[in-house]
This record gives structure tokens, sequence and C-alpha cells, in this order.
């Protein structure tokens, strides 16, 4: 008999797996990377906090160091998680605010100079943020500019591909400087980097390439964000990081993971996908979301479109002709 398509379907033993993904680290670490230890930046959400307790799991708390790594657009809130976090845990970490370096380079500089062509009135004390529409309805994606000004009232607009394209370069510089602070420590103490994507990030592209796509390890790429949250409760993780609602934390204004990406909320865009990996009918996920089976087929189809959007991004450097590297 066919299981029904629900949560249920997520359902996993977490003690095999935290033991499986613990030595599977220690042995990547050790034999495969030739590092000691390993640095995982810690931004308050649910991935890396997982990430890190399962790091601490691995190779006990004196072999962990933790990153956090805020800038102006930080909420107080992740912050407040984060350093919740490596005090519970007990490892060793380094708050750096980054806001000065991306300041530096234009990070700012450019995103409002792109806000500001559809919004010319933007200007310091705005908040602002990107949302995604269409998927849903059988559309192209396409994408949204809302920005807040200081009175508190509430403007929304299309967005250019231009400026679209601006916007998320710029923004693209947090991940990436954050990453080479990274590199920077795992360089100095001999430890390798820990990726914290998901499997639904990592299989929709939701990523930043040489940014937090980086790393020398991703211990939770194939779990579901379903169960990293499960993994969390299981493993004792504090209540306000179990219970956090998931973020990008990178732009002023509040922005949900679904509005900017997603087509669906994550417990349920974990099942779809689990469904479309797992060749489910289309009407087994229309039943399970209770919409049309034309609504469903969309959803599937966005799986499929990101997928193929984003593939470049799993794609190591090209060579022209491979290059061998015997070893001994």
């Amino acid at each position: 008999m066919v299981q029904p398509l629900n949560e249920l379907v997520l359902d996993f033993d977490h003690d095999n797996e935290i033991n499986k993904i613990s030595l599977s680290m220690r042995d990547i670490v050790s034999k495969k990377l030739n590092r000691r230890g390993v640095v995982v930046a810690v931004s308050g959400g649910i991935d890396s906090s997982v990430s890190a307790a399962l790091a601490v799991k691995a190779f006990g708390k004196n072999k962990v160091f933790a990153l956090l790594l805020p800038e102006k657009d930080s909420s107080n809130e992740t912050q407040s998680r984060g350093e919740q976090l490596v005090k519970f845990l007990g490892v060793d970490y380094l708050k750096h605010d980054i806001a000065s370096t991306l300041d530096a380079i234009g990070c700012y500089h450019w995103r409002d100079n792109a806000i500001k062509e559809v919004f010319p009135d933007y200007e310091d004390g705005w908040k602002n943020k990107i949302i995604i529409s269409g998927g849903l309805e059988g559309q192209f994606n396409h994408f949204k500019l809302v920005v807040q000004n200081p009175s508190g009232e509430i403007l929304q607009k299309n967005l250019g591909i231009k400026q679209y394209l601006q916007i998320v370069a710029a923004t693209n510089y947090k991940q990436r400087i954050r990453k080479t602070i990274e590199y920077f420590h795992a360089d100095r103490l001999n430890y390798a980097v820990i990726g914290t994507p998901n499997r639904v990030e990592y299989d929709q592209g939701f990523f930043v390439k040489n940014g937090d796509g980086s790393a020398d390890l991703k211990p939770i790429a194939h779990l579901y964000k379903t169960q990293v949250y499960s993994l969390a409760k299981f493993m004792g993780l504090p209540d306000d990081i179990c219970n956090a609602i998931p973020t990008t934390d990178t732009y002023s204004l509040p922005q949900g993971q679904d509005e900017f990406y997603y087509a669906l909320p994550y417990s349920q865009m974990d099942v779809a996908i689990w469904a479309y990996n797992n060749n489910r009918p289309v009407s087994d996920l229309a039943d399970y979301l209770g919409c049309s089976v034309q609504k469903a087929e969309y959803v599937f189809k966005d799986i499929s479109a990101k997928r193929k959007t984003t593939q470049y991004m799993h794609l190591e450097p090209q060579l022209i002709e491979k290059v061998d590297l015997p070893i001994g």
C-alpha cells in the first residue's frame, strides 16, 4: 500500500542520523580534508544552529570555532539567537560586524542606487525587501520591490530585471564577505569550513555561489528543513532557536524565505519536493495541499524550473581539457 502523502514521509531515526552524520564528519575532516576541526558561521537560524550542534557532537566543543557575522540589516532577534546558541554549546566564538566592510566595497551603495531607480524618494531611514510572485499562478516567476518609508507606509512595485540583478548582486556581497572571513579563520586554525544548506536550499539553488554555497563539508544538505527542525528539538537546542520562523535575514524588512524564493511555506515545500523526488502523482500533492491539480502542477513546474535555472551554481569550475592529478 502506498503511504499517504503527508509530513510523516519525512520521519526518520534521530539517533541513527546523528551518529551517521557525526561519524561521517570526523572521517571527512580528518582523512579527506586533513584538518583538525571546523569553523561554522552561526546566523541564529535553524540550519546553522543544527550544523554547529552536530559539529560539537562530532569533534567536541574545543574543535569547533563559531563566527557571528552580523551587518546593519541583520535583525536583533537573529543576533540574539546566535549568541544564545554559541553560549549554549560552549564553543569558542568571535563576533565580527561586517557592515563597515560592506560599506567600503559598495554593497549598500549599489543596492540603494538600484532601489532609487524604482522609488526615487528612497533614502537612509527607509527599509526594503524583494518578494517573488507568479510561480503558483503558472506564470514565470517575477519579483517585486517592497519599501517602507520612515512614517511606516509600505509601497510596492514590480522590479525590472536590471534593478533586480543589481540589488541581488550587491546583496550577495554579504554572503561572500562572510565566507572570506570563515576561510581566514579556517586557514589560521587548520580547520575545515562547514556549509549549512538544508536539502531544499541545496536542491533549489537557494544559496550564493562562492558565498554561503562555498564550504568544505555540508553535513545537512540531505535533510529536509522539517527534519532539521526535528533534529534541533531532539538535540535539546534552545526553544528560541527551535521555534524560529525561517527568514533570509538579508534585507532590512522582515522577509520569509517563501516570500523571496519558494512557492510554499517550508513544511509544505519539503513534502512537495519529496513527492517530486519520489515520483508521486501530482494528484497526491493536490490532496495534501488541499488545492486544485492545476495548482499542484504549478508547484512541480516551479521546482523543476528552479533546478534548471540554478544548475550552474552546483558546477565546479569548467576545464577545457581534463587535468589528471595522480597522487603518490
